[in-house]
C-alpha cells in the first residue's frame, strides 16, 4: 500500500466515458471488498491551457461550466451504482494523466478506463490508461466497457 497517512485508498479517474463508468464500478467493488475510501478523480481541461490556442474563450467559464457538468456526471453515475464506500471526489483542472499518477502516489490501486473522451476512438488502450500504467506509483486496473456501452456512446445502437 502506498498510503501515506495510513487509510487504504482506491484512486478511479472518471471522465464521463463508458471504460470510465465501467473502472468506477469496478473501483467501488475494490473499495468495498478491501475497506478502503474511493477517491474519485474527475479530470478536465480548458482548451488553450495546454499550448494549443483555440479562439479565445471566457477560461473561468469553460471551469466553472466543466467543473459542474462532471461533478453532476458522477453524482448520477453513483447513485445508479448503489452501495459505495466511503469516498472523496476531487475535479481537478489539468492534464489526466498527471493527475491520475500523482494521485496513484497516495493509493494502494489506481483504476481508469480503457479509452477516454479523446478522439482516437479506434485506440484498444487510451494515451492516459496506458501512461498510467507505465508511470503510476501502485497498481493499475485497466477496464474496458462492455461492448452494448461502447456502442451507445459512438451512436451505433438502435
Amino acid at each position: 500500500m502506498n498510503s501515506s497517512d495510513g487509510d487504504s485508498r482506491v484512486v478511479v479517474g472518471v471522465d464521463g466515458s463508458p471504460s470510465s463508468y465501467a473502472a468506477l464500478r469496478r473501483a467501488v467493488r475494490q473499495a468495498l471488498r478491501s475497506g478502503a475510501t474511493l477517491d474519485v478523480v474527475g479530470v478536465y481541461d480548458v482548451p488553450g491551457a495546454t499550448g494549443w490556442s483555440a479562439p479565445p474563450v471566457d477560461a473561468a467559464f469553460v471551469e466553472e461550466q466543466a467543473a459542474k457538468a462532471l461533478s453532476e456526471e458522477l453524482g448520477s453515475a453513483l447513485s445508479r451504482i448503489g452501495e459505495v464506500p466511503p469516498l472523496e471526489q476531487h475535479i481537478v483542472r489539468g492534464n489526466p494523466a498527471e493527475v491520475l499518477i500523482e494521485a496513484s502516489a497516495r493509493a494502494e490501486l489506481l483504476v481508469v478506463g480503457s479509452r477516454g473522451r479523446g478522439g482516437f476512438t479506434s485506440l484498444l488502450l487510451g494515451s492516459v490508461g496506458q501512461q498510467c500504467a507505465v508511470h503510476a506509483s501502485c497498481p493499475v486496473v485497466i477496464v474496458r466497457a462492455n461492448a452494448s456501452e461502447e456502442a451507445a456512446s459512438a451512436g451505433l445502437s438502435p
